[in-house]
């Protein structure tokens, strides 16, 4: 039978996309991480990735068998806090998209602590994909991430709250010789070298955007943290695209012509139910959040 490290390697490797992301999240070699997902297979009999050029996939039988190893991991959970003793009433267990600006997070997190006297904070910071698995795994109790409208019958969006909404900008350096404008035309970015967020959620829309404009500005720089990316921008090193979320004063945001993909972000809660004193922690910091102490984003036009 299979052990729980192979259900951590293949939940690490659905979550990056990648053996070599994979082995890394879970700190062992690639080598390593690839000889546990070989014997799970061989265990269960089946084939659970397709590997691509660029990508890993999982096949229909991985797909299958994701959900039964997030059950089994939350099981686990589960015992093991039965065996150690509850957690603490007083602490909350978060989940928090990475394509969310810090000083969002910093001041809410301030603020609610503030109120909430001896609160204590546990935070994990991932993709999409992460996120949704934690709280499949109820190893995170809530999250702030996206919202999808077409995926009514997921538990997770049915009983989700909206926090906001917002499109996407074009961010220029200050000196550039577009800023200042309202809109930018893809077209005009022929020429000029592009910033890439990795972990950007509309990342293949956006190449799309300007493949389909015959438009291939220079790669000069690609990076998973958005406030590098911004820094970046900054300097003069190239333009990228990012949420209206993440203007400020040091670069030119504005909006990128036909360029139209927006994000729904909300507070949604993991499958499983959390009981006892930890649901009251929860249950406020739900209500704290909805009371208006989330920040409004900036205009989706130019600052």
């Amino acid at each position: 039978m299979f052990e729980l490290y192979q259900l951590r390697y293949f939940l690490a490797v659905v979550e990056t996309g990648s053996f070599t992301k994979a082995a890394a999240r879970a700190n062992v070699t690639q080598p390593t991480l690839s000889a546990g997902i070989k014997k799970l297979e061989q265990q269960l009999d089946v084939k659970l990735f397709q590997r691509s050029s660029r990508r890993v996939f999982l096949t229909e039988a991985g797909t299958r068998f994701l959900d039964h190893a997030k059950a089994i991991l939350y099981e686990c959970n589960q015992a093991t806090q039965g065996l150690l003793g509850s957690r603490p009433r007083t602490v909350l267990r978060l989940g928090v998209l990475k394509t969310l600006p810090g000083a969002y997070i910093s001041d809410l997190l301030g603020d609610f602590r503030r109120s909430e006297a001896g609160a204590v904070v546990e935070l994990f910071e991932g993709t999409e994909q992460e996120i949704a698995n934690r709280l499949d795994e109820g190893s995170i109790d809530v999250a702030i991430t996206i919202l999808h409208g077409d995926k009514k019958s997921n538990r997770r969006e049915a009983e989700a709250k909206l926090l906001m909404e917002e499109g996407y900008n074009l961010v220029l350096a200050r000196d550039h010789p577009l800023a200042g404008r309202e809109t930018v035309e893809g077209h005009e970015l022929a020429s000029d070298q592009m910033v890439v967020r990795s972990r950007c959620e509309v990342l293949s829309e956006t190449s799309r955007y300007f493949t389909d404009r015959n438009v291939r500005p220079r790669l000069v720089y690609r990076t998973e943290s958005d406030e590098r990316a911004l820094d970046m921008v900054a300097a003069g090193l190239g333009a990228t695209v990012m949420p209206a979320s993440y203007a400020r004063a040091d670069v030119w945001c504005c909006h990128l012509a036909g360029f139209d993909f927006r994000r729904k972000l909300g507070l949604v809660r993991s499958v499983h139910d959390v009981t006892g004193d930890a649901a009251g922690i929860l249950t406020r910091f739900e209500a704290f959040t909805m009371s208006g102490r989330w920040r409004a984003p900036v205009p989706d036009t130019a600052v």
